[in-house]
């Protein structure tokens, strides 16, 4: 997901975006610990994704948008 997408997401639906990706890389971080061997790189990009996110929403706080 790029910036720009996220940009024109509401906060609301980037709260559920958030939710969902969380849920997705705990089961990656399960699937690890058990010995299957998960794509790492698909870890580290959820991870980026949701910091994106949450620099968006902070951005927004603090220029008083919602």
């Amino acid at each position: 997901m790029t910036v720009k997408e996220i940009r024109e997401k509401s906060n609301a639906e980037l709260l559920t975006e958030i939710d969902t990706l969380k849920a997705e890389l705990f089961n990656l971080r399960f699937q690890q610990a058990t010995g299957q061997n998960p794509s790492g790189a698909r870890m580290k990009a959820i991870r980026k994704t949701i910091a994106r996110i949450k620099t968006v929403m902070t951005e927004r706080e603090l220029s008083g948008q919602e």
